[in-house]
């Protein structure tokens, strides 16, 4: 979603390079894939994924991959992006080095090591970046080659739907996050926390394109995206009464269609 932002926003600047788009958009996708194996690896090694697990199978977990297996899966897609990147580096220079490192050991950092983004209450700050700006403008700039500030500000509301997207996530696992010593903002604060987090987010992500309008001028049609506000209303009234843990996995799946919603009429709204 913001690698797609990313690409519409240097089109639309007369920027487009279609080999750097689509390096970024699978770069974006190993990178994401390697995080994922490694948290199914390191939280079962730590023993936060237990049989009691209410979320969606982790393949550690349950059985169904030996540890070692995604030790070496996580370690082979990250080897994979890096190989990518090559081309990436070649035609953005240092800049892309450092997105692409620190992308990628943050993406081992988030359950590895006792400092652990995700066991110190610190992910949602680093979800909201590089999942945002980063993405989304350092697309922009393997394009351009140069940076463009509202691809920095359009970024933030990718970023802060995919805060609310861990916040689900969170709000569902908090009594097995606190027993593991689990430490996300969700258990340090509460539920009330959780909740607000969520509807913050999606409602600020969706007015990030008129505050672009007001200070540009620009590309008005981007506000379309404030329609989903209104499709937003069932899981915002989900998250903010529902009580069993285990009917939010409905919601984290409705969180990440918005996610992608979003970045296609964004997408088009900017490019009309």
């Amino acid at each position: 979603s913001p690698v797609l932002m990313g690409m519409a926003m240097a089109f639309a600047d007369g920027q487009f390079h279609l080999p750097s788009a689509l390096a970024a958009l699978v770069g974006a996708v190993l990178i994401q894939i390697g995080t994922n194996y490694a948290n199914d690896y390191f939280d079962f090694v730590k023993g936060a994924d237990t049989h009691e697990r209410i979320g969606p199978v982790r393949a550690t977990q349950a059985g169904l991959v030996q540890p070692e297996h995604m030790r070496n899966a996580f370690i082979a897609v990250f080897a994979l992006a890096m190989l990518l990147g090559i081309y990436l580096v070649w035609r953005g220079g240092w800049p892309v080095v450092i997105i692409g490192l620190v992308s990628i050991g943050l993406g081992v950092l988030y359950t590895a090591t006792p400092f652990a983004l995700a066991y110190t209450g610190l992910a949602d700050i680093f979800v909201l970046i590089f999942f945002g700006p980063v993405a989304v403008a350092g697309t922009y700039y393997v394009q351009a080659l140069s940076l463009s500030w509202p691809a920095v500000v359009a970024g933030l509301a990718p970023g802060l739907i995919s805060v609310a997207l861990l916040t689900v996530n969170n709000l569902r696992d908090i009594d097995e996050d606190r027993q593991a010593g689990k430490m996300t903002l969700t258990v340090r604060f509460g539920r009330g926390f959780a909740r607000s987090e969520y509807t913050l987010s999606l409602l600020i992500a969706c007015l990030i394109p008129t505050l672009l309008f007001i200070a540009t001028g620009e590309h008005p049609f981007a506000q379309v995206v404030l329609v989903l506000l209104l499709l937003a209303i069932p899981a915002i009234r989900a998250v903010l009464s529902e009580q069993q843990p285990a009917k939010l996995i409905r919601i984290l799946g409705q969180t990440g269609k918005l996610q992608l919603l979003y970045g296609v009429l964004f997408s088009v709204g900017w490019l009309i």
